[in-house]
């Protein structure tokens, strides 16, 4: 297993991944956008520097040479930035009847995990804690010393995992009409970058 920071001919691999979690929140702007459309708009996002080494950061777990895992996150304050990237690329596809408006997750002060997820045939390999072990170098580069991340109240599995690697509940927050946990983990002092 090999974890790395994600390149845009991951793009493809990583699509399917990340379509898992929109099904999971069932968004209502995406209800009628035919599924090939939407993974080729997120296709694309996972082709642009904002997503895989910009503004956010995408961090993959590789077996055997696939995309088996996928981690995003990016400092609470590129938020905007981010969002915009979906919110552009849907507008430019005729599939999105309706602007494509993605709601806020997080706050300033924290390197906020997106998404994360696992193929459905590696899941209950330790993929995703190794995914996690590794975001606190990222996050730091990003001169953040805190992890932030919300897990939906319906998915306990999840919850367990985050509790486990340190995470802690410090809120509740709705998402697409789900009710979330925030969770934060502490990882010490960021990278200080000197020139």
């Amino acid at each position: 297993m090999i974890i790395r920071e994600a390149r845009p001919t991951d793009a493809p691999q990583i699509a399917p991944l990340m379509n898992l979690i929109y099904d999971e929140m069932a968004l209502t702007d995406l209800e009628d956008v035919p599924g090939p459309d939407l993974l080729k708009v997120i296709t694309a996002a996972y082709r642009t520097r904002t997503y895989l080494s910009g503004a956010a950061t995408t961090v993959v777990a590789e077996a055997n040479g696939q995309v088996v895992g996928v981690a995003f996150g990016y400092p609470g304050e590129r938020e905007d930035i981010v969002d915009d990237v979906m919110t552009r690329l849907a507008a430019k596809s005729d599939a999105f009847d309706e602007p494509f408006d993605l709601e806020s997750e997080t706050a300033a002060g924290e390197w906020y995990l997106d998404s994360l997820a696992v193929s459905p045939d590696h899941q209950g390999q330790g993929i995703g804690r190794q995914l996690l072990r590794a975001l606190p170098v990222y996050a730091r580069r990003d001169q953040q010393a805190v992890i932030g991340l919300n897990v939906d109240l319906e998915n306990p599995g999840a919850m367990r995992l985050y509790e486990r690697m340190g995470y802690e509940v410090t809120g509740t927050q709705m998402i697409g009409g789900h009710e979330y946990y925030h969770m934060q983990l502490e990882i010490g002092d960021p990278v200080r970058v000197t020139n």
